[in-house]
């Protein structure tokens, strides 16, 4: 019988399973298919897989846990991901947007975290820096 993680990323499963291993740190099923879009989605199927597979068996849980934790970061403050939530105190937003996605959520970048820069403060950047002035000398 196919994993929860396998059966989500639609992939063949064995008995020693990457994913398998890797998402027994979450005990509900349906948290773990969650878990397994949002990390397969962030990093691709590929990509986890590989992460996974460079690891030791008894590793990969907390690397799972790891790549969850940072594609979370990374989708809620996409300039500095859960090491900058963590840097600045906010590690509780991290661990909050987790158990969002656990529950099958979907979350959004908060503005807070996108490092104070908004679209209109790009809008006259060629007056501020003299780009287009002439003159180069």
């Amino acid at each position: 019988m196919s994993c929860n993680g396998c059966r989500i990323l639609r992939k063949g499963c064995s008995e020693n399973c990457m994913l398998r291993q890797s998402l027994q740190c979450i005990e509900n099923p349906q948290a773990q298919a969650h878990a397994t879009v949002f990390v397969a989605k962030f990093f691709g199927r590929a990509g986890l897989m590989s992460f996974l597979s460079s690891v030791a068996s008894p590793q990969r849980p907390a690397l799972f846990q790891s790549l969850l934790f940072e594609a979370v970061g990374r989708a809620i403050n996409p300039v500095s991901g859960a090491v900058g939530l963590l840097w600045t105190g906010n590690w509780n937003v991290c661990q909050s947007a987790v158990q969002t996605v656990l529950q099958g959520g979907t979350l959004q970048p908060l503005p807070e975290f996108s490092g104070g820069v908004s679209g209109s403060d790009f809008e006259d950047v060629g007056e501020t820096v003299g780009v287009g002035g002439g003159g180069g000398g």
